[in-house]
């Protein structure tokens, strides 16, 4: 019965109230007289109009869709109040656009294709992804990445007509293989809808899959992926680790990711920078001085050996001590989240993660100030797993604009709690029993550096649990967790 009521906790989520409410990043940083777009993320039935005061001149605003375009304002600090209507009511909220040097204010919100489809992957793949980050409602909450991982170009050498073939024309540039007819076609496509779209490549010779990669062509590629209309870089090590001599040298593996940030740099479109590195040379040390947005502090989280459970508490629980190097602009990248439907024993089925495992992983990876990267199949998406990535309330903690990487602040055996400081002054705590049985786990105050009464509401299920004077205490379920956001009352 134990096991019944906790789920049934979990699963009495509220339900979303009809007037609208805007979801998402408060802070949004671009370059200055870059191509801009943006959707704002609002909940609630449609149809729902916008508005926005403040708007600078160069952008502006379908009222219909709420999605923002132009070009980006000139350098300095823009705020603006977001506005939504719909029968039900009106919501705002102040947004502020940050025109300079820092993209990824917040962690990048979105999709790969990696984890359900490895290199099997399409134009009409990726389309269908994007309509069904629409109508599935992910995009009203935040998330507005579709990042086409490997298999999109040419394997060299492959006798497979739609992969192999010439990788590059007469001139130097990359070809997309026969799967991918039209890439900037695909990038517009993926545009209309108000979402961003990702490609990938490496700096070796070839990419994980054996497909065609950037060496010696980094400066091509990059202007190639600025043609086509691409938002964001995934720029994944592989072959080039038989070029690193010395695979503990910091030069030797900046060397790479510096190469292509200075090509990006050169380009007229605003590039997320994901440095995928796996962690070598304490990539988290150095990775914002080689332009990464996001480095990959260790290797895939898919490539459990194990259960996928163990895996993930393996990456995790990992991050603990590298917080110092997280925050706005660079973040650490603990990978994907392979929750849903996805390729697991290389057959595309449902994640093999318990409820509970579950909502610890989403739990860890947004205190963690993670990106949100899902990896599982959205034309496939059940009730369950799109409760899990559209509680806009454990969003916001990952959302948070102080942005601070969450930290343990106590632990015994295999019971943890971790907090993170938020913009407001509250705090936010996790809760996590990692062991094979029911535990007892208390988040005390003095772990925790607050002191006097608190009021603790649980953010997953939108429930306030009341008022707390020096420890709050759960009982949790074996690899289960609570997520807890704590507010001063005499402040």
């Amino acid at each position: 019965m134990k096991r019944i009521w906790c789920l049934l906790i979990f699963a009495t989520v509220a339900p979303a109230a009809d007037a609208p409410r805007i979801n998402g990043p408060k802070v949004y940083g671009v370059h200055p007289a870059r191509p801009f777009l943006y959707t704002i993320p609002a909940t609630g039935p449609r149809p729902m109009k916008f508005s926005a005061r403040g708007l600078p001149r160069s952008l502006k605003l379908d009222s219909n869709t709420g999605r923002i375009t132009g070009t980006s304002p000139e350098r300095g600090e823009y705020t603006v109040t977001l506005r939504a209507r719909n029968s039900h009511g009106t919501a705002e909220r102040a947004f502020r656009i940050v025109s300079g040097d820092t993209l990824a204010l917040t962690p990048p919100m979105g999709w790969s294709t990696w984890y359900m489809a490895y290199a099997q992957i399409s134009d009409q793949l990726v389309r269908a992804q994007a309509d069904a980050m629409v109508s599935s409602g992910l995009i009203q909450h935040g998330y507005s990445y579709i990042n086409i991982d490997d298999g999109w170009n040419v394997k060299p050498g492959s006798p497979d007509p739609e992969v192999g073939g010439a990788a590059r024309d007469g001139e130097g540039n990359l070809l997309p293989n026969k799967k991918f007819p039209d890439m900037k076609a695909l990038c517009d496509y993926v545009h209309s809808k108000g979402l961003k779209i990702g490609i990938y490549i490496g700096p070796g010779p070839l990419t994980c899959a054996g497909y065609e990669a950037s060496y010696g062509h980094e400066e091509q590629d990059a202007r190639q992926f600025a043609r086509w209309g691409f938002d964001f870089l995934k720029y994944d090590l592989c072959s080039y680790r038989k070029l690193i001599k010395d695979r503990n040298s910091v030069e030797e593996n900046e060397k790479p990711y510096l190469a292509m940030h200075a090509a990006l740099e050169k380009l007229d479109r605003d590039f997320v920078y994901n440095l995928c590195q796996y962690g070598l040379a304490n990539v988290w040390e150095w990775g914002r001085r080689a332009g990464g947005n996001f480095w990959r502090t260790t290797g895939d989280v898919g490539s459990a050996k194990a259960g996928l459970w163990e895996r993930v508490s393996e990456v995790g629980f990992s991050q603990a001590g590298k917080e110092k190097w997280a925050g706005p602009g660079g973040w650490n990248d603990p990978d994907n989240l392979l929750i849903g439907q996805i390729l697991w024993h290389r057959k595309l089925q449902p994640t093999p993660l318990t409820a509970d495992e579950q909502y610890s992983y989403v739990t860890l990876w947004s205190i963690l100030a993670a990106p949100l990267v899902f990896g599982g199949d959205m034309t496939k998406l059940d009730d369950f797993t799109l409760d899990l990535l559209t509680n806009d309330e454990v969003i916001d903690i990952n959302q948070d604009v102080l942005g601070r990487q969450g930290a343990p602040v106590w632990k015994s055996g295999d019971t943890e709690v971790w907090a993170k400081d938020l913009a407001d002054g509250s705090k936010a705590a996790a809760l996590f029993n990692r062991g094979e049985s029911e535990a007892d786990v208390a988040a005390r105050w003095r772990d925790l550096s607050i002191r006097g009464k608190q009021a603790v509401r649980d953010v997953w299920s939108h429930t306030d649990l009341g008022e707390y004077d020096g420890e709050f205490r759960a009982r949790l379920p074996k690899h289960g967790s609570r997520m807890l956001r704590l507010r001063g009352l005499n402040r």
